[in-house]
């Protein structure tokens, strides 16, 4: 089963992170929509977090996972935002079990396909050889020569912990990401369609949702409608959480 963190009374709403987060990096705006008479349940994906670790890994067993969770957890009816990966687990989710979704909100991510781009991200995390007990420091030292942006290398050190006193691991599961990466950038599947209200919000500064993506995404979910956020980019909710909490929460009142 799928860890997660449960916070408010009423209706529910998912959360679900991106590829190398976790529910940690939602705790914030978790806490806001709780404030605002939801039931908010923080997961963490499969491979990712404090959930289970597994040689499987893709959307139709991630979008899996979560209905496994809503039964768990006699989850009827949910809304359900999703941020890069988890909004395409979300998409997939909402499409195949549309009786089970109110609202859809996917941030900063398209149903396209996304050509491989996390290498350089990837060969820093496989450059930190735990088996010599790194620092923190150390870490972040190796992940600077390959990841120039700070705000990066900042959400990925969220991921450090201590397995016991003197030695740190990634709580990822950075073996099986290596082996199936391809599976991050899959396209929804061209059946999938959700006709429900759905919310599309992309970074002004983002690549990952451009102009002429717009009508792949009304093909796929024809009840939507895309919200841009001006001058940030792909951490469209850390950036401008702000401005990211009044557009979702308007949407889903």
């Amino acid at each position: 089963m799928l860890h997660s963190k449960t916070e408010g009374e009423g209706k529910p709403l998912l959360i679900l992170h991106g590829f190398l987060g976790m529910s940690d990096n939602w705790k914030t705006m978790g806490t806001q929509f709780a404030a605002d008479g939801f039931q908010v349940h923080l997961l963490d994906l499969r491979n990712h977090g404090k959930s289970f670790h597994s040689e499987e890994f893709s959307y139709e067993i991630m979008a899996q996972d979560v209905y496994d969770y809503c039964k768990a957890n006699n989850l009827e009816k949910v809304n359900i935002l999703g941020h890069s990966m988890g909004g395409k687990t979300a998409m997939l989710f909402a499409s195949i079990h549309p009786d089970m979704v109110e609202k859809l909100i996917v941030a900063d991510i398209g149903p396209k396909f996304y050509p491989q781009h996390h290498q350089s991200i990837l060969e820093g995390l496989n450059a930190v050889d735990f088996s010599k007990k790194p620092s923190r420091k150390e870490v972040e030292e190796i992940l600077e020569k390959y990841i120039n942006d700070f705000g990066t290398r900042q959400f990925l050190l969220k991921n450090l912990y201590w397995i016991e006193p003197g030695q740190l691991a990634f709580r990822f599961n950075l073996a099986v990401f290596n082996k199936e990466m391809e599976e991050i950038g899959r396209p929804l599947p061209e059946n999938s369609i959700f006709t429900k209200p759905t919310l599309f919000i992309r970074g002004g500064n983002s690549h990952y949702i451009l102009d002429e993506d717009f009508q792949n995404i009304q093909q796929h979910f024809p009840n939507s409608r895309i919200e841009t956020i001006p001058n940030v980019g792909h951490w469209l909710h850390a950036e401008n959480p702000k401005l990211f909490y009044e557009i979702t929460s308007s949407f889903l009142k």
